[in-house]
């Protein structure tokens, strides 16, 4: 916006001719006064053509980026919550429907009360966002690790930075990385995959694994491109409502058809379970993707997809304190040159 003209400006410079009367007393100099187009470059308010971008959004970025990379820190720690489940006897299904369960009663607390988007096209593309970043996505990757190794699994999936930024680039104008940039996000890729492989190089061909891996990791890359489309419309708790929603109800078949929901109560009366559910479920559901789904729309989505890069270091960390997993110089040496390659993602163009 315009800059407010200055107080040392006469007030006939800042009226419209037509609409400024002068007073009485001011006739006499109103004619020697020199017209609003003479006052010296000092005096005139600044055309908003030339006014300078507000810094409050720069000043803003760090610490949205530090409150991404504490989503992924927490999503990584929901993959140990999820094997402590699995341990248990729980199917990997039926701990995402309890999480998304209880994220969607308790996100009614806090979304906006609306039942619907505000036409058909948005309603379908809410429930895409649900498959995609939520039932289809958990399936491809939870199925993809019993027919793959880990390895390769994690590997393809925390791949996603790449597809992201190849689709986006076909989408939109203004997510397409510069060179440096993609080469920074090649960079942090090979970083990645030495903490994934965290010293134990084991990358075998498994066809039917991989391919489900890599739907996992497309299904994110349309759920981050979907949720690009939709955000400038909708609240984000009611789009991560939504999420929740048409997730659960997506997930339904696969109960009916492949494996029935567990409810078996010795199982979910165990203080392990049910712990590790609650936390699943307000902390890396309900949380979690309302601040991921918020810092989207902040950074852009090829920026923030980019942090996905991150999680496999904090998962090694998080197993090697609570699981007691062994850190080797690889992975150390991945750190490295992910964070590296992360800063080159990050630096801007100056100017």
């Amino acid at each position: 916006p315009a800059a407010a003209p200055s107080p040392a400006a006469s007030p006939q410079a800042s009226v419209p001719p037509q609409a400024s009367v002068p007073s009485p007393a001011a006739a006499p100099s109103l004619a020697a006064a020199p017209p609003p187009t003479s006052v010296p470059p000092q005096a005139a308010a600044p055309s908003p053509s030339v006014v300078p971008s507000p810094a409050p959004v720069r000043r803003r970025l760090p610490w949205i980026w530090a409150l991404a990379v504490t989503v992924l820190a927490l999503w990584s720690a929901a993959f140990i919550s999820s094997k402590i489940l699995v341990e248990q006897g729980m199917a990997p299904a039926s701990i995402f429907f309890y999480r998304f369960v209880l994220a969607y009663v308790f996100i009614w607390f806090i979304s906006p009360k609306r039942l619907w988007a505000d036409n058909l096209k948005d309603e379908a593309l809410a429930v895409l966002l649900g498959l995609s970043g939520g039932s289809l996505y958990f399936l491809a990757e939870n199925t993809a690790l019993q027919y793959s190794t880990a390895s390769n699994v994690a590997l393809i999936i925390c791949g996603t930075p790449l597809l992201t930024a190849l689709l986006a680039a076909l989408f939109y104008r203004d997510e397409r990385l510069r060179l440096s940039q993609t080469a920074g996000v090649a960079v942090a890729f090979i970083g990645m995959a030495l903490i994934v492989f965290n010293g134990h190089v084991v990358l075998k061909l498994n066809p039917a694994g991989d391919v489900l891996a890599f739907g996992a990791a497309l299904c994110w890359s349309i759920y981050s491109l979907i949720l690009k489309a939709v955000s400038g419309r909708y609240d984000v708790r009611f789009l991560t409502r939504k999420i929740f929603g048409y997730g659960l109800l997506t997930i339904v078949p696969y109960f009916l058809l492949v494996r029935p929901l567990d409810m078996s109560q010795a199982l979910l009366s165990r203080p392990i379970v049910w712990g590790n559910l609650l936390f699943l479920g307000l902390v890396a559901s309900l949380l979690c993707y309302v601040l991921w789904n918020w810092c989207l729309g902040k950074l852009g989505t090829v920026r923030a997809t980019s942090l996905i890069f991150c999680q496999p270091f904090f998962t090694m960390l998080g197993a090697a304190i609570v699981l007691g997993e062994r850190i080797t110089w690889m992975a150390v040496l991945g750190t490295v040159i992910l964070t590296a390659g992360m800063l080159v993602v990050e630096r801007r163009k100056k100017g």
